[in-house]
């Protein structure tokens, strides 16, 4: 891990090999927070993130029926397909430009298997608390071809009309970008902002050189610069209160 000051606020960076890992014969997950049987008071999440989990499950296996409550659930498939199922009548293929939400609400059922008989499937999975109570819910968007556009696609929102699909807190934006080689982009300003390299490599303005799997914390940081490495970046980021 390593900090230091933005323009007007902090950033700090955590490398992917510093994350909490769990590995059973199943999954292999690598957990950006206090997570399950992996708890640091220091490091239970980031703003309005509380959640942020890189899953590998292996072909034929996943998460069978499990209870969740008063949380708002993203999946955002990076590679291979994950089937959904819940207690509210819910299922459904997540894929690569799947924008999906699943708001546990007073409470829910589900199920996340990967249907493959070959081939492993990659997911993040991150959680916000919403900022009401609300029932079970679900929700996705293909958002592919706006993803193809280049720049960042705003995902999530506790603002429907500004992303793609909706979450019960305004207080919350997730973006995502497939950048290309070189291209740049600024990171929304936000009093906490979190920067997932998903896939490939960038540089944060305030921060270096970035690699799949590391992840960076800004504090009232402004809107710096991120620019994607030679071979292209896939990247989440949440805007939060």
């Amino acid at each position: 891990m390593s900090s230091g000051m933005g323009p007007t606020g902090e950033i700090s960076v955590r490398r992917a090999r510093e994350r909490f890992h769990t590995a059973v014969d199943w999954l292999d997950s690598r957990h950006s927070f206090s997570f399950a049987d992996h708890y640091d008071p220091s490091n239970v999440g980031h703003g309005l993130l509380l959640v942020s989990n890189d899953d590998i499950i292996r072909p034929g296996s996943g998460f069978l029926t499990h209870p969740h409550r008063d949380m708002e659930i993203v999946t955002w498939v990076l590679d291979g397909e994950l089937e959904h199922k819940d207690s509210e009548g819910n299922r459904g293929i997540i894929y690569p430009g799947l924008a999906q939400r699943m708001s546990a609400g007073s409470g829910i059922w589900h199920s996340e298997i990967n249907p493959s008989k070959t081939e492993p499937v990659r997911l993040v999975q991150m959680w916000v608390t919403p900022d009401a109570r609300i029932d079970p819910g679900y929700e996705q968007l293909d958002i592919g071809k706006d993803l193809a556009k280049g720049g960042l696609v705003p995902v999530a929102s506790g603002d429907p009309r500004h992303a793609a699909i909706s979450i019960r807190q305004k207080g919350a934006t997730l973006w995502a970008g497939r950048l290309k080689a070189a291209e740049k982009v600024r990171v929304p300003d936000a009093p906490h902002a979190h920067l997932f390299i998903a896939k490939g490599s960038a540089s944060l303005e305030g921060a270096g050189g970035l690699e799949q799997g590391d992840a960076v914390r800004l504090t009232g940081a402004g809107d710096p610069w991120l620019q994607a490495g030679p071979e292209g970046a896939e990247v989440l980021i949440w805007a939060t209160a």
